[in-house]
């Protein structure tokens, strides 16, 4: 047990915890996660570079995409520090206040990721209920007030966590369940009641990420009542073809984070590598497969890539 701040009972560490039992094998599974890592890195950059260098792009489409890169590049930086610390060198302590920011820092851009999601389910409902106007309703000027209301949304659920954990005392265990730092992870360690943070966390869960799904389910009716309005059959291919990348990102980001918020409240006798796996697919996964949904569905992009290579 490390030692305790006597005013404020704060550890003076939090101990991070990979897989136990494992410990000899850490630097095996370091490798998927450092493949994890590189891939991710390389296709949200890849991506953004893509996007930035071809002016053709430069439609709200490829832009919110942009910003899903950037969110993604965001989460993977989140969390590198302390998993490729952890599995490849044992450094399992962080300091206290450490925990607090890369806590704020996670959750933010996953919520970030949800809005993104919301964002883009208004660029396809556009594209396809009112083609004649995409290009006036979503002007760059609009785009950009998008993205800022979304961080301006974000930033505000997310600001009272760091402050509502500081609070806590602390005079338990200091082993958190994972490799990095979440809110229902860390005030599970407080000796104090915690319902003001169960709450908090839960109106967040519901504010953030129940009325973003909502949002996206009533965009989505309202696409496929359009398309389904549509005579052409080729058209409507034609049209479902262009939402099918972003059902994707949406499944890949939504079944994961809702299948760790279920277990996190109601799976306490579950084995912790299942713990472990369901929190590492929705951190880890949704950025390395983002940007490789979008290249293979996205003729645009992949002509560039293609174009990029064969110079």
């Amino acid at each position: 047990m490390v030692g305790f701040n006597s005013t404020s009972f704060h550890p003076a560490t939090f101990q991070l915890t990979g897989f136990p039992g494992q410990e000899a094998a850490y630097h095996w599974i370091a490798v998927p996660f450092v493949v994890l890592y590189v891939t991710a890195m390389a296709g949200n950059c890849l991506v953004l570079c893509i996007v930035w260098a071809d002016r053709r792009l430069h439609q709200p489409m490829y832009l919110f995409l942009c910003m899903l890169s950037v969110n993604d590049l965001g989460m993977s930086l989140s969390t590198l520090p302390t998993v490729l610390g952890t599995f490849l060198f044992h450094f399992t302590d962080i300091a206290f206040d450490a925990c607090l920011a890369q806590m704020a820092f996670i959750h933010f851009f996953s919520h970030m990721e949800s809005a993104i999601l919301v964002a883009m389910a208004f660029d396809r409902l556009v594209a396809i209920c009112n083609p004649l106007r995409y290009a006036a309703i979503l002007t760059h000027p609009r785009i950009v007030r998008i993205g800022l209301a979304v961080v301006v949304r974000n930033f505000s659920v997310m600001f009272p966590v760091p402050f509502l954990i500081k609070r806590l005392p602390f005079c338990r265990s200091n082993a958190l369940s994972h490799t990095y730092c979440l809110h229902p992870d860390v005030m599970k360690l407080a000796c104090a009641d915690i319902s003001v943070n169960n709450i908090y966390g839960l109106f967040a869960v519901l504010f953030v990420f129940g009325v973003d799904l909502s949002l996206i389910s009533i965009s989505y009716v309202v696409i496929v009542t359009t398309i389904f309005n549509i005579a052409s059959g080729r058209e409507r291919l034609k049209a479902l073809n262009t939402c099918v990348s972003h059902v994707c990102a949406v499944l890949i980001y939504f079944i994961p984070m809702i299948t760790v918020s279920v277990i996190h409240r109601y799976g306490r006798n579950t084995p912790h590598v299942v713990h472990a796996l369901m929190s590492t697919f929705y951190l880890f996964v949704p950025p390395v497969l983002n940007p490789i949904i979008y290249t293979i569905k996205t003729k645009e992009i992949r002509k560039c890539i293609l174009k990029m290579f064969s110079r």
